[in-house]
């Protein structure tokens, strides 16, 4: 399961999404530090197949963990070079450019 969070600010939809078992965790490598905060991530908690409508409706997205991270790459969000790993936990974000 993932925890979902939708924030609408001044036309922007972002999207907070991390697998379950990350909430409330801290995870360090080197001068890297990735804090999955519960006010930040924690939403609703969905099945990764609920992930694809709400990265299609993001501007925005923060996405935390092997299931979220792995979800938004099969669907063509997110480059796989892209993402980054602290402690081995991927860690993505995504913009959408309208021009």
């Amino acid at each position: 399961m993932i925890y979902v969070k939708i924030y609408r600010v001044q036309g922007e939809v972002l999207l907070a999404a991390c697998d379950e078992e990350l909430l409330g965790k801290t995870f360090r490598e080197g001068d890297l530090k990735l804090e999955v905060k519960e006010r930040f991530y924690r939403g609703e908690l969905v099945e990764e197949d609920a992930l694809g409508p709400l990265l299609h409706e993001a501007t925005i997205a923060n996405l935390t963990g092997e299931r979220c991270v792995s979800k938004a790459i099969e669907l063509g969000y997110v480059d796989e070079d892209r993402v980054l790993r602290i402690q081995g936990v991927p860690h993505a974000q995504m913009a959408r450019l309208f021009l």
